[in-house]
């Protein structure tokens, strides 16, 4: 690379992906303020000239239930605990459109981030664990096809792949490859961001991720033109994820800032990609802390492109240029 590169990716997928660890009366604010959220990030990233991923559930595609129940995949992942399966209890738990329930449909969200010329990319259909028991690769295809189908009759054509609770499993990349993604998210190098399967490890690690956000435990997590196309699909991975503000860790803001600031200076200057990625749900709660936070971030970010051509790119934009694949219209819609 010429340059070095800042790369930013949201996993888009409101109650989907959560399910399974929080009741929804207990996010149903945060989730809610989702729609608030993602039209603020798109005004940010527009202010500072800021190319995002989205990387969205396939479910939240729908308008209505009706449609959303003629378009699911044949196989469902069968997982061991059934009740990762979103399809468990769907006809009672989804309601009949987007405006009836703004937890399950995101339509009206997935057509401002495309008419904004940002990338949609895909998170699944069903926000599909790649590492759970039970589930099999063929049933991994059959989720995939079920994604791009929904995205083609947008309009949308999904080129990156970011796997669900970044349980990346490396026998997947052919089907992804198969299936016609160009790049995906994968962990950062350092063994406390490993994608094994979630038990008794990630217990152990999770306090040492969070120290990881206010020191340095891992590295810079920064990644070379060779490191990122040494996979069979162009491998991005997250270099940090930016947690929400925290009120308890207020006094520390400072270092969570240069945590990150300090990454994304030795990726410019060394001519590396640097990757942030989060949920838009992350910002729901201390709405304007979490966007007085990003615009900092993003304020040195400026500074960087001035000072050393550091360059914003989506994920998809990266893969080509490292892959020397020319780039056509961006991933836009619509036809609704």
């Amino acid at each position: 690379m010429q340059f070095g590169k800042f790369v930013i990716s949201l996993d888009f997928e409101l109650y989907w992906g959560i399910k399974d660890v929080v009741e929804l009366e207990k996010y149903e604010s945060q989730l809610l303020a989702v729609r608030e959220v993602i039209p603020k990030l798109l005004d940010l990233f527009e202010k500072y000239q800021i190319h995002a991923t989205f990387a969205t559930v396939g479910l939240l595609f729908f308008e209505t239930k009706k449609q959303m129940l003629q378009h699911l995949p044949v196989q469902k992942p069968s997982y061991n605990n059934f009740k990762l399966s979103p399809y468990f209890n769907l006809g009672v738990a989804v309601g009949n459109n987007e405006k009836e329930d703004p937890f399950h449909f995101g339509w009206s969200l997935i057509k401002k981030i495309a008419d904004a010329g940002q990338e949609i990319a895909s998170h699944s259909f069903s926000h599909y664990y790649c590492l759970e028991k039970g589930q099999t690769k063929e049933e991994f295809i059959e989720d995939v096809r079920a994604a791009k189908n929904i995205a083609k009759l947008n309009n949308i054509e999904l080129n990156t792949f970011i796997f669900p609770r970044n349980q990346y499993n490396i026998e997947y990349l052919d089907i992804c490859k198969k299936m016609g993604f160009i790049a995906f998210r994968g962990n950062e190098n350092s063994r406390l961001f490993s994608s094994e399967w979630r038990g008794r490890s990630m217990v152990f690690r999770r306090p040492f991720r969070l120290l990881d956000s206010y020191f340095n435990l891992s590295g810079h997590n920064c990644y070379s033109e060779a490191e990122m196309k040494n996979s069979v699909l162009v491998n991005i991975p997250s270099s940090r994820f930016l947690r929400p503000y925290n009120k308890k860790f207020n006094f520390l803001e400072h270092l969570r800032l240069r945590r990150i600031t300090s990454g994304m200076e030795y990726a410019a200057k060394n001519r590396l990609a640097y990757h942030l990625w989060w949920h838009p749900h992350n910002f729901g709660a201390n709405l304007q802390q979490n966007f007085d936070f990003l615009e900092k971030i993003l304020v040195y970010y400026k500074k960087l492109h001035k000072e050393f051509n550091f360059e914003s790119v989506s994920m998809q934009q990266l893969a080509q240029e490292l892959t020397k694949i020319p780039s056509g219209k961006n991933n836009q819609q619509t036809n609704k």
